[in-house]
């Protein structure tokens, strides 16, 4: 079995990766358990900052690195909060504070639409010159307030395109099946399997 770590600590999208891949006899193992230490996010678009973290987690443990970086793009406000989604309202914000500065921003707006955009990257090495990039998006609207318990971030103001239901009222299945990162990791073992 080959081993690549996730440019990730976060338990849910180890374990996610790790079912899809397991048939391919790949085991992931998140950079926490290499102590990778954090890299700073410095690019302008998704694709950079996703090359960055798969570089550096492939730098750090000598092994094939897959990063993601996702974010939500609103259309009515310039493709913000984009990839500084997780950071909007500030270095310290949380979820909440967040939602509450994308909220207050799209007050007056008719123009609602927006999507979750997610770019998975995966480098053999560190230096590999033709990184594998799969992305996908989630195409839904802004409502006015929230709705829903599931999920994180932004999922109980974002409605989902062709559904009542805002992605925070969604079961985790189907928002595994719709999301754009359930659409991306599909991509990604499509690519792998090709």
């Amino acid at each position: 079995m080959t081993t690549w770590v996730l440019a990730t600590g976060n338990k849910g999208k180890v374990a996610e990766l790790s079912a899809l891949l397991s048939e391919l006899n790949i085991e992931i193992k998140p950079q926490s358990e290499f102590q990778v230490s954090d890299v700073a996010e410095t690019g302008t678009t998704f694709v950079e900052n996703a090359i960055i973290k798969a570089r550096h987690a492939s730098a750090e443990t000598g092994l094939p690195a897959i990063a993601d970086d996702s974010g939500l793009i609103v259309d009515a406000l310039d493709g913000a909060p984009g990839v500084y989604s997780a950071r909007y309202a500030g270095a310290n914000a949380n979820d909440d504070d967040n939602i509450d500065k994308l909220l207050a921003a799209m007050q007056g707006k008719n123009q609602r639409s927006a999507r979750f955009c997610c770019v998975l990257v995966l480098v053999r090495h560190q230096h590999d010159p033709l990184p594998l990039i799969c992305q996908a998006t989630w195409e839904g609207e802004i409502t006015s307030s929230r709705s829903g318990a599931q999920g994180f971030g932004y999922d109980p103001v974002f409605k989902v395109n062709g559904l009542e239901k805002t992605s925070a009222e969604l079961s985790k299945e189907e928002k595994n099946r719709l999301s754009h990162r359930g659409q991306a990791l599909r991509h990604l073992l499509s690519a792998l399997k090709g």
